[in-house]
């Protein structure tokens, strides 16, 4: 402490000294013994808002500096220090004043320049803090922080490449920055270059190895490498040094998901609630996580607070989480639009400007990460083959897992152009889709997993449409189309779309008639079922059973004397959360047999063995219902509000065996008891389903090539007016058979455009 016989200058010397040594305290003490004798000593007050910042007093010290000011007010060094102070309370507008009364009286303080453009950047004003940056490196070439910034503000931007250059420059400067090294990772990663953004975080790790942010980004690189047992190390890592981490609990969540390990990636979602309330995705990851162990409490329980979340915009539900909790198709377009505006708050620049071309053959290009065995593909690969090519020119780009199977090379083989985009970003893969002129691009995804919609948002072609992959609209004003038919998507739904409806005549599902079954069926021993009794079959994932829906499935076993329900496993949890619950109502848990995964030739082959498909809602079966109709397996099912809950009322009717889709849960009910109660009735519906197979619209796939193509040209031809899109449907000529025919084309009949049609 100072003594009373010391001068203020002595005195300000020992505070000086008091702060070097770290007496952050003792100094503080000094020198507002200093300022109360002399209110006006400029570098007591300087020195004692310095302090008062270190120790955390953030008020203190901006009131310190403005007293200091009023001393001094043309110290440059001082309005700096304020801007910082004003920084730090995020006072963004007040700190940038104070920068640029700094800059009046130092144009080239570069210190000043740095951190306005870091202020800038946290008002969004991103190409102003760029020119900050610029300015700050003209006149300090080698200010490494500058240019490890500046390629935050272009990160921001989606100028990845550009943001690398940035932090390149920072790292030759100081190869030892380790915060650059991190943030260098993250742009790696944002070009798909997973390996290279690993080594930079493994970089900056060596440098610093309790660097929480760089092991949980270190952990979402090897995520995407499905790395997954390793992901989770890292994100162990980081939460063992930061156990509120938020981001690295729900990033551990999301990959014990992708590991099926959902009672586990449940634990992290709760833990994130916990720590952030307000998180953006740990609600969805939850309800996503309940649905799939079918923990019925937790799912009704959060009913309501999933509602309120999409109808609020309290957090992002995954829209396909959704679609198994709800069938409000209004609760369906806001959860869509909630999730593309947080994904996409602003959309990027488009490649597409308005130029009109025209190519001899219409270009299509399907979009999809799905090229490989997947249930897409096993519907839609025939048409890749049908496709006409004297008037078609069909591009394939993958941004999906090469499986090196045969499936693989099928497709590859069908498109006249194949690209696989994995390593490339969104931004690429549109430019590369504009340079190659596709006319339609046709995304197949939606938001389902391993979507992308990011590349369409760039716009590369001049019609975008949506189909097949995802059972709704994707609440994206870049999409133009959705191809739907009239039982999935009637016009009267128009208004809960962002996409125009497009009808095909039939159905709007594709088949794929080459799909295989086993010659060989196996015996019900085999299929671990009883050798009597009436099979009751569903083979849709577990996430889509409801408790409503499974309730009258016990009933009916109940009804059914000996009969049993055959599911398909997928996770132990889930199983025994099943066997619990037709335990308590009233049934015998050994009377669910769940089927292991086989080949899809074996799996088609064992449907032979089940007498009749039960269908679930609020979503229905959809590949699974083509499966089991292909496979010659009546299904009962109820037509649902939306589209995901409508598509097995399309499919049966396309198969010509519409008196099988029921219109309320006690009609559900009803006629599947009926047909497990009369042999003779069943019969029928089977023999009816074995004489369709080959002879009704549903498996007709070139058929279906032609009125999809019909599709295609009717919207190349909207866009060749110049108008807009709109809805429309493609009707059956008069003369065309039920089975089709090469000669005779599908006929195309416009909506008329009514208020709502005509805006888009």
């Amino acid at each position: 402490m100072a003594k009373p016989t010391d001068t203020l200058l002595q005195m300000l010397s020992r505070a000086i000294s008091a702060y070097n040594a770290g007496k952050l305290v003792e100094a503080q003490q000094i020198c507002q013994l200093i300022v109360s004798a002399k209110p006006d000593l400029f570098d007591a007050l300087q020195l004692l808002a310095g302090i008062q910042s270190r120790l955390g007093n953030k008020d203190l010290a901006l009131a310190s500096y403005d007293r200091a000011l009023k001393v001094r007010p043309n110290s440059a060094e001082v309005l700096f220090a304020r801007g910082w102070i004003l920084q730090e309370l995020q006072r963004f507008e007040e700190a940038l004043a104070s920068y640029d009364r700094a800059l009046k009286l130092r144009p080239n303080y570069a210190e000043v320049l740095n951190n306005r453009g870091l202020t800038q950047h946290k008002l969004k004003r991103s190409e102003e803090a760029l020119a900050s940056y610029d300015r700050a490196l003209k006149s300090r070439p080698d200010f490494a922080e500058a240019l490890a910034n500046r390629g935050l503000t272009l990160h921001e931007l989606k100028r990845f490449e550009e943001a690398l250059a940035s932090y390149d420059r920072a790292l030759k400067l100081r190869p030892d920055y380790v915060g650059a090294l991190a943030s260098r990772g993250l742009a790696l990663h944002e070009l798909k270059r997973f390996e290279e953004a690993l080594a930079s975080y493994d970089r900056a790790l060596k440098l610093r190895s309790d660097y929480a942010e760089a092991h949980s980004n270190r952990g979402a690189a090897l995520r995407e490498l499905k790395r997954f047992e390793e992901a989770l190390a890292s994100y162990d890592r980081a939460i063992e040094l930061r156990p509120d981490y938020p981001e690295a609990l729900s990033n551990r969540g999301f990959t014990l998901h992708e590991l099926k390990r959902f009672e586990e990636a449940l634990a992290n979602y709760d833990r994130v609630l916990a720590v952030n309330p307000d998180h953006a995705y740990a609600l969805s990851g939850i309800i996503g996580c309940v649905n799939k162990l079918c923990d019925w409490r937790r799912m009704t329980a959060f009913a309501d607070e999933v509602i309120a979340h999409v109808s609020e915009k309290k957090s992002i539900i995954s829209p396909f989480a959704l679609l198994g909790y709800s069938g409000d198709v209004a609760l369906q377009l806001q959860c869509a639009r909630n999730y593309i505006e947080h994904q996409l708050p602003l959309l990027p620049q488009p490649w597409w400007k308005g130029t009109t071309w025209r190519h001899d053959k219409v270009r299509i290009a399907y979009l999809s990460a799905d090229f490989h065995r997947h249930a897409t593909t096993s519907l839609i690969a025939e048409l890749f083959e049908r496709h006409d090519p004297s008037r078609f020119e069909i591009i394939g780009v993958s941004f999906g897992a090469d499986d090196n199977s045969g499936v693989r090379e099928r497709l590859v083989a069908a498109f006249h152009q194949f690209h696989d985009v994995r390593e490339k970003t969104d931004e690429e893969v549109a430019k590369l889709l504009h340079d190659l002129e596709v006319d339609i691009a046709v995304d197949l995804k939606g938001y389902t997993q391993d979507s992308r919609p990011g590349i369409l948002a760039y716009r590369p072609a001049p019609i975008q449409a949506s189909y097949l992959g995802y059972p709704g609209t994707m609440g994206a004003e870049f999409i133009d189309y959705i191809i739907a038919d009239k039982t999935v998507a009637p016009f009267e739904h128009q208004s809960f779309y962002t996409e125009k409806i497009v009808h095909l005549p039939d159905c709007y599902q594709v088949n794929d008639t080459k799909r295989t079954i086993a010659e060989r069926t196996p015996t019900r021993q085999e299929a671990g079922l009883p050798q009597t009794g009436f099979v009751f079959c569903c083979f849709n994932n577990t996430w889509k059973i409801t408790p409503d829906v499974f309730s009258i499935w016990m009933r009916l076993l109940h009804a059914a004397d000996g009969s049993v329900l055959w599911l398909l496993g997928d996770n132990e949890s889930a199983e025994r959360n099943l066997r619990d619950e037709a335990q308590s109502r009233g049934i015998d848990p050994a009377r669910l047999v769940f089927a292991s995964p086989l080949p899809l030739d074996e799996h088609l082959a064992r449907h032979a063995v089940a007498d009749l498909f039960l269908d679930t809602l609020p979503y229905n079966a959809h590949t699974t219902a083509s499966d089991a109709l292909w496979a010659g397996l009546p299904m009962v099912t109820r037509l649902g509000e939306s589209f995901s809950g409508r598509v097995a009322a399309s499919l049966m009717s396309a198969i010509g065996l519409p008196e099988l889709v029921t219109h309320s849960i006690e009609d559900y009910e009803a006629l599947a008891l009926r047909l497990a109660r009369d042999p003779a009735l069943l019969e029928g519906y089977r023999n009816r389903l074995a004489a369709n197979r080959l002879t009704h619209p549903l498996f007709d796939t070139d058929r279906f090539r032609r009125h999809i193509e019909a599709a295609y040209l009717q919207m190349w031809e909207i866009w060749q007016r110049g108008e807009r899109p709109r809805q429309f449907a493609v009707e059956i000529e008069r003369n065309e058979k039920v089975s089709g025919s090469d000669e005779n084309d599908a006929a195309l009949i416009e909506m008329p455009i009514t208020d709502d049609s005509a805006t888009h």
